[in-house]
């Protein structure tokens, strides 16, 4: 069967390379005589694979050296109640920011842990722009400030990183995290589901700045305290093994090509084919505010509820799969990702202006 250009927001498409560098070991792993899949984790094979990719990972993102690197479980949203259960452990005070829904999800979390209070919010305007906040926005005993980098539902991305002055800034990463480079000493901590940019799902990355971790509260469940998994090296119970092995084969793959900056390069160009296009015409409206647009995840409707279902049904059986916007949106949503080839995106503008001949909308 042909592979089809799969625009989901997640799980989404792996590399190519990737999958068939895994097709090949699959069987035999450099020899092992067994798959990835059946190793023990405490094996000499496993624990090469783990280490290498936490180091490859921190070559890709220019990890510092006082920051942990975690291969965790659960879920970005579990992460929801890790950060507070961790970092609220001074004046048990956070801010959040919330610019979509899972900002809005990780805001209503913590609020079960602390005193949470909204520092900034585009909700009124149905997350079409990213707020803007300066440090005055924040309160100084706050012991964190939240974020969501990349809004996968509402395809909007900070344009800016928020100036919290000493307040550890903790960014949720998940649809964002390795498309480009991005400072890492800015952030207390970064966390993502592996799902859209890094592997299948069931992996979640957490790098934590060390002198915020050990502080926990004292009721914080065992699986969710980053100091046990830190001192167990990720391996306090059995970690995700497979997804960390193709993690540290997207890695690869990134640092082949020349690291994050090429991946950049690589996701703009992507991302300027389809925003270009869209403001070449009037057929279809990206509703988010151009300075806020994310490269990751593109908006569009027609306008039209039925000519929108419509585009998503014809686009499937011409091999453009998982187009439809998110329930709470509607429309249509292009996810573009790490491992969306230029010709996909190039295949959907083609699609769209020749569905946009076919159909013309009512006066």
């Amino acid at each position: 069967m042909e592979r089809v250009f799969n625009f989901s927001a997640g799980p989404s498409m792996l590399p190519l390379p990737v999958l068939e560098k895994a097709q090949k070991d699959m069987l035999n792993y450099e020899g092992s005589g067994m798959s990835v899949m059946e190793m023990s984790h405490r094996s000499p094979v496993y624990d090469a694979i783990i280490k290498d990719a936490e180091a490859k990972l921190r070559q890709l993102m220019n990890i510092p050296d006082n920051y942990k690197v975690l291969f965790l479980q659960g879920g970005a949203s579990t992460q929801f109640s890790a950060v507070p259960l961790n970092l609220l452990n001074k004046s048990g005070k956070a801010d959040y920011i919330v610019s979509g829904q899972f900002s809005g999800k990780a805001y209503k979390e913590a609020q079960k842990y602390g005193d949470i209070a909204l520092a900034a919010t585009s909700k009124d305007a149905n997350f079409v722009f990213v707020p803007k906040t300066d440090r005055s926005s924040f309160r100084a005993d706050a012991d964190y400030v939240h974020i969501c980098f990349n809004n996968t539902i509402y395809g909007t991305k900070f344009p800016y990183i928020p100036d919290t002055g000493d307040i550890p800034l903790v960014a949720d990463m998940s649809s964002c995290i390795i498309s480009e480079p991005v400072d890492v000493s800015k952030f207390g901590l970064i966390y993502a589901g592996a799902q859209k940019n890094m592997a299948p799902a069931g992996l979640t990355i957490v790098i934590v700045r060390e002198d915020l971790i050990g502080k926990a509260n004292p009721q914080i469940p065992t699986m969710l305290d980053y100091s046990i998994m830190a001192e167990n090296d990720s391996m306090y119970n059995t970690p995700p093994c497979y997804c960390i092995y193709i993690a540290k084969l997207v890695y690869e793959w990134i640092l082949d090509m020349g690291g994050l900056e090429k991946m950049k390069e690589h996701n703009q160009k992507k991302a300027s084919i389809l925003y270009d296009y869209l403001d070449s015409q009037d057929y279809y409206v990206a509703p988010v505010e151009k300075e806020s647009r994310s490269m990751m995840n593109v908006t569009f409707v027609t306008g039209d509820a039925d000519l929108d279902k419509k585009f998503a049904k014809e686009a499937e059986a011409c091999g453009l799969k998982n187009l439809k916007g998110h329930r709470s949106v509607g429309g249509m949503r292009a996810s573009i990702y790490n491992a969306m080839p230029i010709e996909g995106v190039e295949k959907l503008v083609e699609f769209m202006k020749e569905f946009a001949k076919n159909n013309p909308k009512a006066n």
